[in-house]
């Protein structure tokens, strides 16, 4: 935990929890992930850089859109990625899959 020292009182500066933005030698990450409202119902497949966060933005309706419109909320899969590119290279791929594949 980070204190700094400001008119003789300590003020804490809580930690941001899973974010890597910023450290040396830790590189960003991207995810493709799969987002469902039921079994066997619509599906949403996302890039992001932040899945705790994007998972989170869909359960909780933050933000307008397809995944709200259908209450797809449900994470039921994700795969890591070292590149943006690679990540959005397989969401176009998983985007022209055909349900019974």
């Amino acid at each position: 935990m980070c204190t700094q020292r400001r008119n003789g009182l300590n003020n804490v500066i809580p930690a941001k929890a899973g974010i890597q933005e910023g450290w040396p030698g830790v590189a960003k990450r991207f995810f493709v992930y799969i987002m469902a409202n039921r079994r066997n119902g619509t599906l949403y497949v996302g890039v992001t850089s932040n899945l705790v966060q994007r998972a989170w933005h869909h359960k909780e309706d933050v933000v307008e859109g397809f995944t709200k419109k259908y209450g797809v909320k449900m994470l039921v899969y994700f795969e890591p990625h070292e590149t943006a590119e690679s990540a959005i290279t397989r969401e176009k791929q998983l985007k022209k899959w055909e349900r019974a594949w």
